[in-house]
């Protein structure tokens, strides 16, 4: 017994899912049934498909009467049931379309349309004669009522857009085709709306020519099945009209031509008509004459707008006005990656279309996500713009058209082109097969099986659909990132090194191609630029070879930097002084993020590229954990290697060793966000701590030496001071400190102080000695009676300074004292002499109040540098560092008897006291410590990119990006960065205003 065509294996294999609900359909379909289940089963969705045939039977009967005729003429003629079929079984609005005008099915019965593409003439001539307008001429519609002509015009698109479906769904149109197609649908669209614009505004539309110029993926002739058409609107008065009265009627027909494209009739809508690109955007008129764009174009616009007119391409009205506007603007299009700030303008556009993608849909966006359509189009307008000043074959507005000619020019690979070529072709299919479905603007893939299922049988993954479409997307996303990367930068390799192992198809750059590429990635100087690549990657040694293969990522994260002149030339000082050692290069080859950081820190940092370039073996430190260790570890590695060498400055060189290696932890953590401002200064705190307890130990051991002692007749600490003390200096901060000895009983006096003394001296020295690291300058002018005190002083000869002689100004330096280094027993003591003295139990008599106000009015009047900004200063500004410190260190000796909290050197968690006892509000305590937050991190950022310190901001404006770059701006954040800092230093200082002026 033969087993019947439908049975359930039969249905499930040909690809239905409701095996009983598609039983039951095609038992309606009767005789007619068996013919089309195969041809069912080639769909992207045979339910849908067979759904979508009984609905058009079902109106095709009740509508006319032929239900019967049409199922056997489809099921006589394969070519149409084939078309038809894969319309109903991709595209739910198709069908609808279909319902409401069963006629249409007809027009898939047209042989000729696998083969041929219709003209654009015929297309325009087909809509505009849908709306009542003449072809040939460019007059108003006659006697069809707008309501009419409305509908008309999306009767007609839909039936268009219907047979160019059907040719893509059944014929395999190439997408570049069909996005053609769809342009020139658009572009009659937008012609048979105008007609109608015109017939709305009367006889003076005559008074005005207007043309209309597509841009975007319209203007380069591949556009979407559903997008946004992007336009703008030239005009020049006709007939001698004034030109404000020829204004208003251009603006009036520009408006209801958009109208006529994006209302809503009964027969739905069609897309927006998008005008934002015009000059000012949004802001501007929406009409301009020919003479008002050159002055805009010439004197106003961003890189982004010439960009944006790249495409551009007049499709509709004056097209002979349209052409002259695109003929102005081609000139400023092929010379914009000339202009200043080019650089800038591309990474702030890139950025711009990062941000705008939502969190929920990152991993789901096929147009604006990592690896989706717009790096493509991105990186390859990008190459037009360099090579195109010099290249006119490179000036195709279509992206699949200019990557050939980039590829035929030799500035990409053939490989990699190709390779490009068919992932534009797959991402730009996936996006066409998920916007039929509905018609719908959207470039998200969805999430839910069927319409994933339905989506990957539509691109012809039949088997296993679903995970073989993911599996195929992702790994296009992979290789378009991969080849973004390559296209940018593996070219300007082949330009200075003949690389073995490259194919002959390799893109290769001449030398003066290659200095425009890397000018306008952001290389000031492109020829050093090209000679630092042709050292790191010439010859045929294993260090070349595996420099050929990390340059092109190292590139673009240079190219990403502020500083990749900077990155670049450190990477080749670096890689010459480590490329034979194993472990450099398999450490970058083998663990990208180590590369990565490498190249930001480089290109950042010079500050971190000199500890690097003294520290070669902290590249590994970038692949580790960037938390600061403490002090107690710290101090037993530096002992422990100092204590491995009898001459002291090879002792101190040991010690600065450590210190270095450490200091690049701290600025590399500080660099890549893992560790904040109050973190930053406590890990140098706590390594100045290590490194004065190992050297004081290694000095001691000299000097005992020198005078010929056995062991130390006194007792000594150091005393940290000022910032060191509280816990918050900065990268260029001094160690400010006193130091202090108690002779041991039964030790000479005169020895121990003597000893004290020359020990003081010999830590100084070696600590400041010029070695291949930053020396740490120990400070000790904050003594009693300063430079002119001694430089140690006993415990009791402090006792009897403070007694005697003390000033209010030097309690309040005792605010930040912090003994923190040497016998600990010293230091418990000497804490216990200062607190009553800084901490005073009756608080601060109002006579003192007066003098820390007048000595700090001094210092603002006297002390601010000549020509310094006093918005802009970080430390004597408004706002800055000492007017936050004093505000606080007033309130700590006025308060701290009453207040525990307030007894700490620190000045966070005393501002934290000062709130949590009501003596600053919430608020106020909020501005306090968010200005000292940020004046800190605008401090350290300045010395990170520097190398040196500054209380001032920078006027280059390549540090300044820089330094927003450190501080987590985006690319361009420059003013963004100046206008946070002194927005949150005023706000300061009306606080310090308050309560500490009173």
């Amino acid at each position: 017994m033969t087993r019947p065509a439908t049975s359930r294996s039969d249905l499930l294999r040909h690809g239905f899912v409701d095996s009983d609900r598609t039983s039951a359909g095609l038992r309606e379909l009767g005789g007619h049934a068996d013919p089309l289940v195969a041809l069912l089963g080639r769909t992207a969705d045979p339910d849908l498909a067979l759904a979508g045939l009984l609905r058009l039977a079902a109106a095709a009967d009740e509508q006319l009467g032929d239900r019967d005729a049409m199922l056997q003429e489809i099921v006589d003629d394969e070519g149409t049931a084939m078309r038809l079929l894969c319309v109903l079984g991709a595209s739910q609005a198709l069908a609808d379309h279909l319902v409401r005008h069963p006629t249409h099915w007809r027009e898939l019965t047209d042989p000729t349309l696998g083969s041929t593409r219709p003209a654009a003439y015929a297309v325009r001539a087909a809509l505009l004669t849908a709306v009542g307008a003449d072809p040939s001429s460019d007059q108003p519609v006659a006697g069809v009522p707008e309501p009419e002509a409305l509908d008309a015009l999306r009767v007609e698109y839909r039936r268009l857009l219907l047979r160019l479906a059907s040719r893509d769904l059944a014929h395999h149109v190439g997408v570049d085709d069909v996005a053609a197609e769809l342009s020139d649908l658009a572009a009659g669209t937008l012609e048979a709306g105008l007609a109608i614009a015109r017939a709305h505004v009367g006889p003076d539309s005559a008074d005005v020519r207007l043309a209309v110029i597509a841009m975007g993926k319209c203007g380069g002739h591949e556009l979407n099945y559903v997008s946004d058409v992007d336009v703008i609107f030239c005009f020049e008065p006709a007939h001698d009209a004034a030109e404000g009265a020829a204004s208003r009627v251009a603006t009036q027909l520009a408006t209801h031509l958009m109208r006529a494209c994006s209302d809503h009739t009964p027969e739905g809508t069609i897309w927006p008509v998008d005008a934002a690109l015009r000059p000012e955007g949004k802001a501007g008129p929406l009409v301009r004459t020919l003479a008002g764009m050159r002055s805009y174009y010439e004197r106003w616009a961003k890189t982004w707008e010439f960009q944006a007119l790249l495409k551009a391409r007049p499709v509709a009205g004056d097209l002979e006005l349209g052409r002259e506007l695109v003929d102005l603007v081609a000139p400023m299009v092929w010379s914009a990656s000339g202009r200043d700030g080019f650089v800038a303008d591309v990474q702030a556009m890139r950025r711009r279309v990062v941000e705008t993608i939502p969190a929920r849909e990152a991993d789901r966006q096929l147009k604006l996500g990592l690896g989706g359509l717009r790096d493509v189009e991105f990186a390859v307008q990008l190459l037009q713009l360099v090579h195109g000043r010099g290249d006119p074959s490179l000036r195709a507005p279509a992206t699949l058209s200019a990557l050939t000619e980039l590829t035929t020019g030799g500035y990409v690979g053939r490989v990699d082109g190709e390779a490009m070529h068919n992932a534009y072709a797959f991402l730009r299919t996936l996006e066409h097969r998920i916007q039929l479905y509905q018609l719908r603007r959207t470039h998200v893939v969805p999430v839910d099986e069927p319409s994933l299922r339905r989506i990957a049988r539509g691109m012809g993954y039949v088997k296993d659909p679903v995970p073989s479409l993911d599996e195929a997307w992702q790994g296009w996303r992979r290789e378009v990132r991969r080849l973004h990367e390559k296209l940018f930068y593996r070219p300007l390799l082949t330009a200075v090194a003949r690389m073995p192992g490259v194919a002959d198809d390799e893109a290769g750059l001449s030398t003066e191609a290659a200095a425009s590429r890397l000018a306008a990635l952001g290389f000031a100087d492109p020829m050093a630029a090209l000679r630092h690549l042709e050292a790191l990657t010439s010859g045929v040694t294993r260090t070349a070879s595996i420099q050929k293969a990390l340059m092109p990522a190292m590139l673009g994260w240079f190219a990403d930097s502020p500083d990749p002149d900077g990155g670049l030339f450190g990477f080749r000082r670096l890689s010459e002084s480590l490329g034979s050692t194993p472990w450099y290069l398999g450490t970058l080859r083998d663990e990208g993020h180590v590369a990565e950081r490498l190249a930001r820190v480089l290109a950042t940092s010079k500050y971190a590229t000199a500890l690097i370039e003294r520290e070669p073996q902290g590249v590994r430190m970038l692949g580790e954990s960037l938390t600061p260790r403490g002090s107690e570890p710290l101090m037993a590695e530096m002992a422990k290697s100092a204590g491995r060498q009898d001459d002291p400055v090879e002792a101190a060189r040991s010690i600065r060793a450590v210190r270095r290696r450490e200091l690049l932890r701290l600025a590399a953590g500080d660099l890549f966000g893992e560790i904040d401002v109050a973190e930053v200064g406590a890990g140098l705190s706590r390594l100045t701590d290590a490194t004065l307890e190992a050297t004081l130990d290694a000095a001691g051991r000299a000097v005992r030496e020198q005078l010929g002692l056995d062991a130390p007749p006194t007792a000594m600490a150091i005393v940290a001071m000022g910032r060191y003390g509280g816990f918050e200096l900065s990268y260029a901060s001094d160690a400010d400190v006193m130091f202090v000895h108690d002779p041991l009983p039964g030790a000479d006096p005169q020895v121990a102080t003597t000893y004290a003394q020359n020990t003081a001296n010999e830590l100084r020295r070696l600590l400041s000695l010029p070695m291949t690291d930053p020396p740490l300058e120990v400070d000790a002018d904050l003594r009693p009676e300063g430079k002119q005190g001694p430089l140690v002083r006993t415990l009791d000869s402090y006792a009897a300074y403070y007694a005697k002689w003390s000033k209010v100004w030097e309690f309040q330096a005792l605010l930040r004292a912090d003994a923190v280094v040497g016998d600990a027993d010293l230091r418990r003591r000497f804490t216990e002499l200062v607190d009553p003295l800084r901490f005073p139990a009756t608080g601060l008599a109002e006579t003192d109040v007066a003098e820390v106000r007048r000595i700090k009015a001094r210092i603002d009047r006297e002390r601010l540098p000549r020509g310094a900004d006093p918005k802009t200063h970080l430390k004597l500004g408004r706002g800055g560092l000492a007017d936050i410190e004093w505000t606080v260190q007033l309130l700590q000796m006025r308060h701290a008897a009453d207040v525990p909290g307030l007894r700490t050197p620190r000045t966070l968690d005393a501002l934290s006291a000062a709130g949590e006892a009501g003596l600053l509000g919430a608020t106020d305590a909020d501005v306090l410590v968010r200005s000292w937050r940020t004046v800190s991190r605008v401090r350290n950022a300045i010395t990170l990119v520097l190398n040196k310190g500054s209380d001032q901001l920078p006027s280059d404006p390549r540090a300044l990006a820089a330094m927003a770059a450190v501080l987590g701006y985006a690319p361009g954040g420059t003013d963004e960065m100046v206008n946070d800092y002194l927005r949150t230093t005023r706000r300061a200082r009306a606080v310090v205003d308050r309560v500490f002026w009173g």
